[in-house]
């Protein structure tokens, strides 16, 4: 499975309540930049799970308007409430896409990658892009990208 994890992009600091905080113009160039990027490299049949957050929504709209929002994904969930919500490791497909918040997403990427749910970093507008795989009978975790919206 192909789990990759998509911070949203810069919003807004005052809005009526936190779900409706809207990405600025720096944010949505940001979003266009990281959504570019991986419409490139992502499979047709891949499926994308967005926080009900309005800053996630709309930095999605940046890649499809293919997702689903998720509730389970909202602000200050958990890292195994992520997990739950892809099928992780075997997936609810190849490849799932993760539109969500810090430090939700750091703290999946650091469980995944070192067994301890730490609150490692994620830019806004971030990716990180795991995959599981088997090597001589042990289930293992890759890191096969790392972007921010500066390098591309």
């Amino acid at each position: 499975m192909n789990l990759i994890l998509w911070r949203h992009a810069e919003a807004e600091d005052v809005a009526p309540s936190d779900l409706a905080r809207q990405l600025t113009p720096r944010g949505r160039k940001q979003a266009q930049s990281i959504a570019k990027w991986l419409r490139t490299r992502l499979d047709d049949n891949a499926v994308i799970l967005v926080s009900p957050a309005a800053r996630t929504v709309q930095t999605v709209e940046a890649l499809t308007d293919q997702y689903r929002v998720v509730r389970e994904l909202a602000p200050g969930t958990r890292a195994t409430d992520v997990l739950t919500a892809v099928g992780w490791p075997d997936g609810i497909a190849p490849t799932v896409v993760v539109v969500g918040h810090q430090p939700t997403l750091g703290q999946v990427a650091a469980l995944l990658l070192s067994g301890n749910a730490s609150n490692w970093p994620l830019k806004k507008s971030g990716l990180w892009w795991l995959a599981n795989r088997e090597r001589a009978g042990d289930e293992q975790v890759v890191l096969r990208a790392a972007i921010s919206p500066d390098l591309v």
